[in-house]
């Protein structure tokens, strides 16, 4: 340990909270979630262990002790609707394991793997301990790459309840078969003019499904006023996945911002939606650090991003709180490119000088430090460090360029949980994963 880095370390030995795997291990943190109606937990990568389970546990005591009523992940919408419709026992599916077989696009292993169905599991069975549908917890999606899947769960949705309607809506979504229902191919088309764009259409056919709330939504209660939220939702990702593939190749406003915003926007929906059901909005927050830390305090402000972080944090302020995960070494989950079948990789030792890197000196094997503290420690993490980010691909041979930013971490995030030395999940499927048929913007880091 360097002599001008020392003192920053013996100050964070000193904050620290050690986790040693008691039931105690979060308590202090809970009493810094308080009354917090947000909480938005991260992971330094989609194929780490510890950060699955850590999560997992988190959020299971912020249901049973602090009243929270949703999970809303990085995943698209109509997969975890499957899961939320089993662990609120509204679906045909037996098993968690059958819950979560929508899940079957690149990659695999980021919600198929053993600490997800752990976790979905749970959440079922603790349902089922409650006394009426309207008290269980849900679980949602938040991303939007399912555009052509949405689009047949707003047609099945339609077909039940309005076979006229559906008629008309498939007529409508009709104008996106130019591009045999292939996203990519879409945003490329529709942009260098060999096709005509679809986002009149996407943008009526949510306003149509809008108009006729009152007549669906009435139907059975509670159920049907899920289902219609289920449809609109669905509705509206089709119409900002539409403007998301054309700006993929346009260099107008970032991808990236597209996508935060859509997940910001299904947050805000989704918050709605419970008010109307007389539900008291507290919410977990699931997806990578790089969309749950504050953009602000990262390089992204320089690129002119923001995330989903950020967006929570101006909009609701200190009923939000954020919490980030490190890890200094170990293995995990990850592709060697995109589409390519998942591995277990090293994880090579963190960068000298990265947070990563001053966390390992601590000699704590795990621990959380709460960065909203006024103290030498803060003060000292305050200085802008390398941070490392791995998503579904992980580059050993060019991690610098490939998986590491400059962060204040004090700044991105209220609290931070460290863990020295980490491991893989355990994928659902071992034999590979298909090839991928959508390349996001985010290749080939997969954030």
């Amino acid at each position: 340990m360097s002599e001008a880095i020392a003192p920053l370390i013996n100050s964070i030995q000193q904050l620290a909270h050690p986790l040693t795997g008691a039931e105690q291990d979060y308590n202090s943190l809970l009493e810094l979630i308080g009354d917090a109606r947000f909480v938005l937990i991260g992971e330094a990568s989609h194929g780490t262990h510890e950060f699955y389970q850590q999560r997992a546990d988190l959020t299971k005591q912020l249901i049973q002790e602090k009243g929270f009523v949703a999970v809303a992940v990085e995943a698209d919408f109509p997969n975890a609707d499957r899961v939320d419709r089993f662990v609120r026992g509204i679906s045909k599916d037996v098993t968690a394991t059958d819950a979560l077989d929508d899940f079957q696009d690149f990659p695999l292993w980021m919600w198929r793997n053993v600490d997800v169905l752990n976790f979905v599991d749970w959440l079922r069975q603790y349902n089922d301990t409650l006394p009426d549908y309207s008290a269980k917890v849900g679980f949602y999606g938040l991303d939007l790459y399912s555009m052509y899947a949405s689009m047949e769960a707003v047609l099945k949705y339609l077909e039940q309840v309005d076979p006229e309607a559906a008629k008309q809506a498939r007529h409508r979504y009709s104008c996106f078969d130019q591009a045999g229902e292939d996203s990519q191919s879409y945003g490329y088309a529709t942009t260098f003019g060999l096709t005509t764009p679809c986002e009149n259409e996407a943008i009526n056919q949510l306003m149509e499904l809008q108009r006729h709330k009152g007549e669906y939504a009435q139907r059975d209660g509670r159920v049907a006023e899920d289902d219609f939220f289920y449809a609109e939702q669905n509705a509206r990702l089709v119409k900002n996945a539409e403007a998301y593939y054309r700006s993929v190749f346009q260099d107008r406003e970032s991808s990236w911002n597209v996508r935060d915003r859509h997940m910001a926007e299904t947050l805000d929906h989704l918050i709605a939606h419970l008010n109307r059901q007389g539900k008291q909005p507290k919410i977990v927050v699931w997806a990578h650090n790089s969309h749950l830390g504050d953009a602000r305090a990262t390089d992204m402000k320089k690129a002119g991003e923001w995330n989903l972080g950020q967006l929570v944090r101006e909009r609701y302020g200190q009923e939000a709180v954020l919490i980030g995960f490190t890890t200094y070494s170990g293995t995990v989950a990850a592709a060697s490119h995109w589409g390519d079948p998942v591995e277990v990789k090293q994880v090579r030792p963190a960068l000298p000088g990265s947070y990563e890197a001053v966390f390992h000196q601590v000699e704590l094997p795990q621990f959380w430090l709460n960065l909203r503290h006024d103290n030498s420690a803060i003060t000292g993490l305050q200085k802008a460090r390398l941070e490392r980010a791995i998503g579904v691909v992980y580059s050993p041979r060019t991690e610098r360029r490939s998986h590491y930013f400059k962060a204040q971490l004090p700044a991105q995030f209220d609290a931070v949980i460290h863990i020295d030395h980490t491991h893989a999940v355990e994928p659902l499927d071992h034999l590979g994963q298909p090839e991928a048929t959508e390349v996001p913007e985010t290749f080939p880091s997969g954030l």
